[in-house]
């Protein structure tokens, strides 16, 4: 008998059973259905449990479907039909490549035989990459009944979505295919013959072969060589809430590159790669604290202290000890002290400073330029008094920073690394950031020439740079990609995608991400550059069409036998051409993805340990009302400011005059230093209102 080789997962999706793993009694009543002979194909299944939560299924599916450890199949149950806790068909039909409504008409059919119910059930299967998904009723009853309807078939739907040969496969005929499956579609040859038609492979624009690493997914944008009387007239990209979007940037986003780096001002904002332990003692010696005289103190608990034995009275200055001096004093005697100055080292023997505070000149020397004695004023200096033992400061051998730490403009982190001698440290390197805009109607902004016709001049770019810039990280300007002629925006897109000197790890465009015929761009990279588009529109104001894709790129550029050629991805953040949108989108979502490849987030051993990507969140009081949109959550510009009265934070609106926040309008951010995030709803948000804020700038008082 040979090895099964089929790994199928079953993840059930649950509220209770997420709490009380317990109560599910699914994964036992598939997995003998899967596991029914010794000839089956099919490994023990893996298994998870998540709550009835889109994000959480769609981790689960993409942590099973997606790397070389792939499953060949996952089967969901529960979330499937129509009260409000169930997403799972929400969850998983974005995430699907190719849809298999063959195995929905099968189970559906097999179901209604059993209960007319059946119809309240909102099943989905499909493919994703090389993976099967098949959703499944939530009731073990209804799970079994479904998965047995298909279970048969789902080898050779697997078989076939890992990449095998599709002649070879069907090599024989349907006959053979339904003995080895064993099923029987009765002597209807004509039926047969149909039939066969559904295993016929179905070339889209993925298969034409031009790259063979191009996405699995079939280009949704709009194809430009049909002319705009044939486009698109909706969007065919789903709407995702926020947090959807921001967990598939997160997802698709590569893991932080590290560097050794000097330790110089130019690692201020970088995050520290590994935990630093101090090379040196911080002191290296016995240092004072203070300027004053150095003294050898007695210990007043000792029975052998006498009055000639403490630090009162008249003493000649033996020595002199300065911070600067590269050796030590000669060793203080009994009887005799050394004037020193704070941070110099203590010479041998003595063991407290005496402040100069505490003291009067008694003598000088002949020539008057030395002291010669000293009088000590006070009788109370203990051992070790204002004296820095070697190491108090920070010990040989300590950890001075965290993996995960960031180095602050505060000044304390470069001011433990140089204090304790360390010359490098590795970081997490930081992403270099191209910026284009794109559009005809485009001028720079520093173009002398007056406006004529259409034109308008480039904000977005200048403002996007200056925002990137502020934030620490390098910036390329890639200047303005007019949309005419044809294939000039894919030329200029593609040259910023591989280029070598300046190369970039991140592409901004600006414009082109709606439904106009010129909008180009979700065509040019999913049609003519072989890209993904991860989103293309989400559920906010302003930033609707935002978009989200990567392009794979070869990081070896010559396959060799010792140095195969490897692939990597750029990723590419299209956003609206309106300032007032790309900006906010720059904010909301360009930010966490940068953060994370400069390895924001990284080693954090607990929550508040380390930085958070993203902006920061606060709770806000509304100074006034503001109007609410009814289908989307909107992220209003505003100024927050801190009471000096009681302490709180409190928000205005940047816009609230007749044009209000229109996203074509970019003195929304002027002054502006947060977003406040305005859940959908009916009417106005009243003033006093409690709301959340991402704070972007300074917070500064004066409410």
């Amino acid at each position: 008998m040979a090895d099964p080789t089929l790994q199928p997962a079953i993840l059930i999706v649950s509220d209770t059973a997420s709490e009380d793993p317990s109560t599910d009694k699914v994964v036992d009543a598939l997995t003998p259905l899967l596991l029914t002979t010794d000839q089956s194909p099919w490994k023990t299944p893996f298994s998870n449990i998540v709550p009835d939560n889109v994000l959480d299924i769609q981790r689960s599916i993409c942590d099973w479907t997606d790397g070389q450890d792939a499953v060949n199949l996952v089967l969901l149950s529960g979330g499937t039909g129509f009260t409000s806790r169930d997403n799972t068909p929400e969850a998983v039909t974005p995430l699907l490549h190719r849809h298999a409504p063959g195995l929905v008409h099968g189970m559906l059919a097999a179901s209604l035989k059993v209960t007319p119910f059946a119809m309240m059930s909102r099943p989905v299967a499909g493919v994703r990459n090389g993976t099967v998904i098949v959703t499944l009723p939530g009731s073990p009853k209804g799970a079994k009944e479904n998965l047995d309807a298909i279970v048969k078939l789902l080898p050779h739907a697997c078989i076939q979505a890992a990449g095998a040969n599709s002649r070879l496969l069907h090599a024989g005929g349907m006959q053979k295919l339904e003995a080895e499956a064993g099923v029987s579609s009765g002597n209807n040859q004509e039926s047969r013959a149909e039939n066969s038609h559904a295993h016929q492979p179905q070339l889209g624009h993925s298969d034409c072969g031009h790259s063979h690493h191009r996405g699995n997914n079939t280009a949704k944008s709009n194809d430009t060589s049909e002319g705009p009387s044939r486009r698109n007239r909706l969007s065919p990209y789903p709407m995702l809430s926020v947090d959807e979007a921001l967990w598939r940037i997160s997802h698709h986003t590569p893991d932080p590159v590290v560097v050794e780096a000097p330790v110089t001002p130019a690692l201020v904002g970088s995050v520290i790669a590994e935990d630093v332990y101090a090379a040196e003692a911080v002191p290296a010696y016995r240092a004072s604290t203070v300027d004053g005289y150095a003294v050898i103190a007695a210990d007043s608990t000792s029975e052998n202290m006498t009055s000639t034995t403490g630090t009162k009275g008249i003493f000649p200055v033996a020595s002199v000890a300065h911070a600067n001096s590269s050796d030590f004093a000669p060793p203080l005697e009994r009887g005799t002290i050394s004037r020193i100055t704070t941070g110099a080292p203590l010479p041998p023997n003595a063991n407290a400073v005496v402040m100069v505070e505490d003291t009067l000149l008694h003598s000088s020397t002949l020539d008057g330029t030395e002291e010669a004695t000293v009088e000590i004023l006070t009788d109370d200096i203990k051992p070790n008094e204002n004296v820095r033992q070697p190491g108090s400061d920070i010990e040989l051998g300590s950890m001075i920073l965290r993996k995960g730490d960031i180095v602050t403009p505060v000044g304390g982190e470069i001011g433990l690394l140089a204090a304790t001698g360390t010359r490098t440290v590795k970081i997490y390197r930081k992403p270099c950031i191209g910026v284009m805009s794109t559009g005809d109607e485009l001028v720079p902004h520093d173009d002398p020439q007056r406006l004529h016709g259409g034109q308008i001049r480039d904000s977005n770019r200048i403002s996007l740079l200056s925002c990137l810039s502020s934030w620490g990280f390098p910036i390329v300007d890639l200047g303005i990609a007019p949309d005419t002629p044809a294939g000039e925006l894919e030329e200029r897109l593609r040259d910023a995608v591989h280029r070598e000197e300046n190369s970039v790890d991140v592409i901004i465009t600006t414009g082109g991400v709606s439904m106009g015929e010129l909008d180009l761009l979700k065509p040019t990279i999913e049609r003519s550059l072989g890209g993904t588009v991860h989103f293309g529109r989400v559920s906010m104001k302003p930033g609707k069409p935002t978009t989200f894709a990567s392009i794979p790129v070869k990081r070896s550029p010559v396959q060799t036998d010792d140095a195969p050629r490897t692939w990597g991805k750029k990723l590419i953040f299209s956003l609206p051409g309106n300032p007032a949108s790309a900006l906010v989108s720059l904010h909301l979502f360009v930010l966490p993805c940068l953060h994370k490849l400069m390895g924001m987030g990284q080693g954090r051993l607990s929550p508040g340990s380390g930085p958070v990507p993203g902006l920061p969140v606060v709770t806000v009081t509304l100074m006034h009302q503001l109007p609410l949109n009814r289908e989307r959550t909107e992220y209003h510009c505003a100024i927050v400011r801190a009471s000096q009265t009681d302490g709180l934070l409190y928000a205005c609106s940047t816009g609230v005059s007749v044009t209000g926040q229109r996203s074509s309008r970019v003195g929304n951010l002027a002054y502006a230093n947060a977003l406040l995030v305005l859940k959908p709803g009916h009417g106005y948000i009243e003033k006093g209102t409690l709301v959340e804020a991402l704070i972007m700038g300074p917070i500064r008082s004066g409410v």
